[in-house]
């Protein structure tokens, strides 16, 4: 058996996370994300490849557009129709996103429309919240439950078992505690395979403290000189991390569900929140579009986080021009935005669809990022311990190089499969047998030279773990009380062809007890006139119509001849041996 994952997104690249795994006969999507550096086809993952109506489930960890984008589009254009799980934050807060992405692509820059704001309220509508830890019995066969992941407010890693098959897919993680999460949190499982994000698959970060002294240092200089600053941000997550000056309208109202879900933050923030609720910053105020070019300095945080459109890019089309100002870029930004051609080398010029923007103000990349870095992958891989790991969103270089550290420094196999291609991991499980009391007894008590010998019999129920009993307690099994082994009895009976049939019925036991012999030594068989008996064991020459178990069978040849053998179950093994003589002597008689 095996668990195939189609990589729908994020393989080899990051954004569009999309990764649909067939585990136990069932088909999960996790995820269904949108790639932000794309207005095209390629945005969305390619639904082609799938049959909407073999989805058992889809599973959403967290509200970022590279993991949901794409959901309204699944359900409300594909015709997707099955359950939707996502936690309690993730449902309030994903609409926030999608609404916004819509109207900055559809109402703003003029794209063709994937999906209407009806089409969203729709999608939203069939999703099923779920809570941390809580197990979900998808049906009969399929459970998954949802673990703690940080990263941003409601995140989650997913466990999933159909069967015997278990894997863990994380979506986003961040292994360290920041201002207002905690750090991911998951058991100890048994698992066929985990599916990690690796965006910073080969960095290691500096301390928390010296990164907000660099960053801090940065924005004091600009604002001393008369400079602006604009961090483009993420609504959701990032900009509720710092304190500044002005938040543009997504912003804030993102600030109001991040009051209201203070349970699921850092144990610190839901201790201190009674007094002091984080998310009431006192000094910031709502920014206007005819701020933008007022005089003075400020601190701006605006979406969306890399300057793919919408406000953030409208301010940066204004502010770029002058060397006084500051643009502070999150951790990371996808391949196509704005933002990662800022980046990738400062530029002096960047080329947008409708215009040229010359480039001369300061350039400052945050290390703020919510994701994990390469030490916190490794130990969530080296705790886990699955027997397969497969990487997605990451960059190709990147996850070649952790993919070698995975395999050598912990022995675990490891792959990163590219869009559209899928991964076929291994599953075979060893039979678990399990053992009675008794047959262990035995097992301890019963000696033959040097090795121990203790005689049981294996039951195998569906549903149930193989056993080891003893012959008694087989017996209690089947119903049958006290200890009367030889109550319980098997039969087999076997043709005998025509060139046997002109024996004469005693030279045939005679002839059928010099070949047990052979086989059965130092054992005294009892011989009558059409039988030969040993022990329980009985082998009888009969005729077809005087067949004790094939019975009365009116269209057989009237001379058909039978070798008819029964025993006890306490004889089972010398029967078998007896069994194969008798076959051996059809051929050889």
């Amino acid at each position: 058996m095996a668990i195939e994952c189609l990589i729908l997104g994020a393989g080899q690249e990051v954004g569009k996370s999309c990764v649909v795994a067939k585990i136990g006969g069932k088909q999960i999507m996790f995820d269904c994300g949108m790639h932000m550096g794309y207005s095209d086809h390629r945005a969305f993952p390619d639904f082609s490849l799938i049959s909407p109506s073999d989805i058992s489930c889809v599973v959403i960890t967290h509200f970022h557009l590279d993991h949901i984008g794409a959901l309204p589009y699944f359900t409300e254009v594909c015709g997707y129709n099955g359950p939707i799980y996502m936690t309690y934050p993730t449902k309030a807060l994903a609409p926030l996103m999608l609404k916004d992405y819509h109207k900055i692509m559809v109402d703003k820059r003029g794209l063709e429309e994937q999906y209407s704001c009806e089409h969203i309220l729709q999608c939203m509508d069939k999703v099923i919240p779920i809570d941390i830890k809580q197990t979900i019995q998808v049906d009969k066969d399929l459970q998954i439950r949802a673990y703690y992941a940080g990263h941003v407010i409601g995140a989650a890693m997913i466990y999933a078992q159909a069967g015997e098959e278990t894997m863990v897919y994380t979506g986003d993680y961040n292994m360290t505690p920041d201002r207002h999460l905690g750090a991911a949190q998951i058991d100890r499982l048994q698992l066929d395979l985990l599916i990690t994000e690796s965006t910073y698959a080969t960095t290691i970060r500096d301390s928390k403290y010296s990164r907000e002294r660099e960053f801090l240092k940065a924005v004091h200089t600009c604002v001393a000189a008369g400079g602006k600053v604009l961090i483009p941000t993420f609504a959701l997550g990032r900009a509720q991390r710092d304190n500044s000056s002005f938040f543009e309208g997504l912003t804030l109202q993102a600030n109001m569900y991040y009051k209201m879900l203070i349970g699921w933050t850092s144990q610190k923030i839901k201790e201190s929140y009674t007094v002091r609720n984080p998310f009431d910053f006192k000094h910031v105020c709502p920014f206007e579009r005819s701020m933008i070019n007022a005089p003075g300095p400020c601190i701006l945080f605006a979406t969306p986080g890399m300057l793919g459109g919408g406000f953030s890019l409208e301010v940066f089309k204004q502010w770029a021009p002058s060397d006084k100002n500051l643009i502070a870029l999150p951790g990371y930004c996808i391949a196509g935005t704005v933002g990662h051609k800022l980046m990738s080398g400062k530029p002096t010029r960047v080329d947008l669809e409708d215009t040229q923007i010359d480039v001369k103000c300061q350039i400052h990349q945050l290390a703020f990022s919510p994701h994990t870095d390469s030490k916190g992958i490794m130990d969530l891989v080296e705790f886990l311990s699955p027997k397969h790991v497969i990487l997605v969103h990451g960059e190709k270089p990147k996850m070649a190089s952790l993919k070698q550290r995975i395999e050598s420094e912990l022995g675990i196999p490891c792959q990163y499969p590219a869009n559209h291609e899928t991964a076929l991991i291994p599953t075979t499980k060893d039979p678990k047998i399990v053992a009675s009391k008794t047959f262990i007894k035995n097992c301890t008590s019963e000696f033959n030279g040097d090795e121990r010998i203790a005689e049981g019999i294996l039951i195998m129920e569906k549903g149930q773990n193989a056993k080891f009993v003893s012959e008694e307690e087989f017996l209690e099994t089947i119903g049958i009380e006290g200890n009367a082994v030889n109550a319980v009895t098997f039969t087999q009976c076997l043709s005998l062809p025509n060139k046997i049939v002109s024996l004469e019925t005693e030279d045939m036991i005679l002839a059928l007890e010099k070949e047990l012999k052979k086989s059965i030594k130092f054992r005294k068989f009892e011989i009558s006139k059409d039988c030969i008996k040993l022990d329980s064991i009985t082998i009888r020459i009969c005729s077809n119509n005087k067949s004790c178990n094939f019975g009365k069978d009116e269209d057989a040849e009237e001379m058909a001849m039978h070798l008819c053998c029964s025993w006890s179950i306490r004889d089972d093994e010398m029967a078998r041996i007896c069994l194969s003589v008798v076959k051996n002597m059809e051929s050889t008689v």
